[in-house]
């Protein structure tokens, strides 16, 4: 049985029958060594430690087993060694023979081919100068683009600094008018100022003139008490006179010269309606 397992691995590889043989003869040995010691080792059973005699049973076998399973990897070895080596030569004999026959085909392909391959020269051709069309193109175009770009951008900078001008033009504008209008409104605020200190000075005055009429008046009312004994007639055109003849302030402005001058149209007015009432 063992022979047979291991005869049926043989014939199963699809080798030669040397190299079949020559495989059998190598392993078989080993196959049946194997075998009977397995045997043996199934035989040894320890199940308690007092079992010294079939534990050292148990090491000459495994020993036995390990020398075996070297002995058998070192043929292994050996054989495959030797079968690379020959798989080796097989390959250097094989590429030669191709080196011979590949360039041979490669050419009798290339006549068999001499239309299509001409055909995909042109194409490539063709292929290639379209791309480097369109690689011309593009430059062309990224040229162009930089070219766009950098106008734009010297434009841009030219508004800019344009801008920046008037702004400055602008803020300089500005602040002079905004000077000029302090300027003006100081000068408004100190004319009205002096105005006002003049309607002052002037009220003043016409308030000192009105006290002066009150005291002429005054003074008539006891001129009067003192002439009770004239003509009512008489002292109403001494009273009419008396109007006339008050003295007035001398006024600068114009709004106060013009409100003594309404003073004394009214004064005379006031006269001139006694003596024609006397009438």
């Amino acid at each position: 049985m063992a022979e047979l397992k291991l005869l049926e691995i043989v014939e199963q590889s699809g080798l030669e029958v040397v190299e079949q043989k020559t495989i059998t003869e190598k392993f078989s040995d080993y196959e049946a060594i194997a075998k009977e010691w397995e045997i043996k080792a199934k035989q040894i059973v320890v199940t308690n430690e007092t079992q010294v005699t079939e534990m050292a049973m148990a090491k000459t076998a495994r020993k036995k087993f390990s020398d075996l399973r070297i002995d058998i990897e070192k043929t292994r070895k050996a054989m495959k060694e030797q079968s690379l080596r020959k798989g080796q030569v097989i390959d250097s004999i094989a590429n030669y023979l191709k080196s011979l026959v590949e360039p041979i085909e490669k050419y009798l392909k290339e006549q068999e081919s001499f239309i299509q391959i001409k055909q995909s020269k042109e194409a490539e051709l063709l292929k290639i100068e379209a791309e480097k069309k369109e690689e011309a193109e593009r430059v062309a175009k990224e040229k162009a683009e930089r070219e766009e770009q950098e106008k734009i951008r010297k434009e841009n900078e030219k508004l800019k600094l344009e801008a920046e001008k008037r702004d400055l033009i602008e803020a300089k504008r500005k602040a002079e008018a905004d000077k000029k209008f302090r300027e003006e409104r100081e000068a408004k605020e100190k004319a009205e100022k002096d105005l006002s200190e003049a309607k002052e000075l002037e009220l003043k005055k016409i308030l000192e003139a009105e006290k002066a009429i009150e005291r002429e008046m005054k003074l008539a009312e006891e001129t009067k008490l003192k002439e009770q004994q004239a003509p009512d007639n008489d002292k109403l055109v001494k009273f009419a006179d008396m109007l006339l003849s008050l003295e007035t302030p001398e006024l600068s402005s114009k709004n106060s010269v013009e409100l003594m001058s309404e003073v004394k149209k009214r004064l005379e007015n006031i006269s001139n309606y006694i003596k024609k009432e006397i009438n």
